[in-house]
């Protein structure tokens, strides 16, 4: 079982480690990753940091111009439209960057949405599944032929919000009864058991998958809730100041988990894994904490079938026979 593997590795970092402390010592000139949402939040500082570290990074974007003014004065970084809520976007961005005859060496799927109210996209899709999980499922898949020269790694940046629940097998549009926060659990838990299938079909071809839990960050992602949530949740004040004991990271603290799992060395050999504090993430604790990771976030029979439905609703699949 997956699950068994879900040890330390003796990293030595934590929590409070930076994006910029885990590529301390690691040269990225001549590697080209891929961040989605690489323009706000914890994608911006993964952004940021790769190409300190010599890499060039292309940030597909629903609203380029918006891209372009954050990612302003940042060297070797290169911005394209992308609505990961919309197939076709997703096949034209994929077919433009193909076209440069260019290999990839990160794609660190970071862009999604939180808490949203009841939103459809696409032939009807609910918002959180659409755009947190098929369109990055479309995307990774469209994109194969960059990967495939082999020694990439594919981050699925889940949360621990998969600990709400698992998959809705019956319904997993939400077509009746929607909650907000379960639809969101919902999609990360398919983040994660996307990974797990993706490391399973493309590790002999050299190409290793992650999933991980960034941690805690206030970040645009919070945008749908009002703050009167977010005061009884304990995350802010009344005066929307962040809370120190609910545990918040800073947005450079909350990438460094994905760019660890992008660049370490120590993940050589290694993949289909839930991180989290720059570590290997051990079994969900039996107290309820958000910590760890899900047995139903593992299971290989679950991430097989979610990727044959996915396959199923996006065309698309790489692997296909």
């Amino acid at each position: 079982m997956i699950i068994e593997q879900q040890r330390s590795i003796g990293s030595g970092f934590d929590g409070t480690t930076t994006a910029d402390d885990v590529l301390q010592g690691i040269d990225l000139t001549g590697k080209l990753s891929l961040v989605t949402g690489g323009y706000s939040g914890i994608g911006l500082a993964t952004t940021r940091a790769l190409t300190r570290a010599g890499a060039r990074v292309i940030v597909p974007a629903r609203r380029p111009a918006e891209a372009r003014k954050a990612l302003d004065g940042l060297p070797g970084v290169e911005v394209d439209e992308l609505d990961l809520g919309d197939l076709e976007s997703v096949r034209g961005f994929a077919e433009r960057f193909l076209a440069s005859g260019r290999r990839l060496d990160h794609i660190i799927d970071s862009a999604g949405v939180m808490a949203c109210p009841e939103t459809r996209v696409g032939p009807g899709w609910e918002a959180h599944f659409a755009i947190n999980h098929l369109g990055h499922f479309a995307l990774v898949n469209r994109l194969w032929p960059a990967l495939e020269p082999g020694g990439a790694r594919v981050v699925s940046v889940s949360s621990g919000g998969h600990h709400l629940t698992g998959l809705r097998w019956d319904d997993v549009h939400w077509t009746r009864g929607y909650d907000k926060w379960a639809a969101y659990g919902q999609s990360k838990t398919a983040n994660v058991l996307f990974a797990v299938h993706l490391d399973r079909l493309a590790r002999d071809f050299g190409v290793r998958a992650f999933a991980l839990h960034p941690g805690a960050i206030l970040t645009p992602l919070q945008r749908h809730l009002a703050r009167e949530e977010m005061v009884e949740r304990g995350w802010i004040d009344e005066r929307g100041t962040p809370l120190n004991p609910a545990g918040f990271k800073s947005p450079q603290q909350g990438a460094a988990t994905q760019v660890w799992a992008a660049t370490s060395p120590l993940l050589a050999g290694l993949g289909g894994l839930y991180l989290e504090d720059c570590e290997v993430a051990g079994p969900a604790p039996a107290d309820g904490t958000m910590r760890g990771v899900k047995d139903w976030a593992l299971d290989p029979a679950q991430a097989a079938r979610l990727w044959a439905l996915s396959a199923e609703l996006t065309g698309v699949d790489a692997f296909a026979a």
